[in-house]
């Protein structure tokens, strides 16, 4: 009959690799600070959020239409004439270094939700290893007590038997 401990210790050898390997990750990932993010990563993430919010969209649209009616009214002596070539020139400007700073917070979030996935993966294989733990234990429970159970129903039948063979030698024909 198989015990307990021994299906504790029936776990596959993949499976205490695995075992051993989330846990040496784990110990990495607890020893390096997540929060710590050089000055290009703080940067570019501060340009992604104000670039990509509302407030910005809307400030920068009030601008151009200030520089707009300016140049077009002659208020300060047309710097910059109706094709708005100097207008053109700062939104370039501003596109050509804004999109790969933008590229940068966005690899960075790329990297860090990969390795979020990748934990999850981790917790999630875990949990199935643990939970085929558990069937292994719950089955060699119930074989346990079946045969526990069928151990008890012999020693009854056996002194049923006996009771039976005492009554039967006592009462007189």
């Amino acid at each position: 009959m198989v015990n307990l401990s021994d299906v504790i210790h029936s776990v596959r050898h993949e499976e205490v690799k695995v075992l051993q390997a989330l846990r040496l990750k784990r110990r990495k990932l607890r020893a390096v600070d997540p929060d710590h993010l050089s000055v290009g990563d703080r940067v570019s993430d501060i340009v992604a959020a104000t670039v990509g919010s509302w407030r910005f969209i809307i400030i920068q649209s009030v601008l151009l239409i200030i520089w707009m009616v300016a140049n077009v009214i002659g208020a300060y002596e047309h710097w910059d004439p109706y094709p708005f070539i100097l207008l053109n020139l700062v939104l370039s400007f501003q596109a050509a270094y804004t999109a790969p700073i933008i590229m940068m917070s966005q690899n960075r979030q790329g990297v860090i939700d990969r390795r979020a996935a990748q934990h999850d993966y981790d917790i999630n294989l875990k949990a199935e290893l643990e939970i085929e733990l558990l069937h292994h234990k719950i089955d060699l429970l119930r074989e346990q007590e079946i045969a526990s159970l069928t151990q008890t129903i012999r020693e009854l039948s056996e002194k049923l038997t006996e009771a039976r063979q005492a009554t039967t030698t006592q009462t007189p024909p």
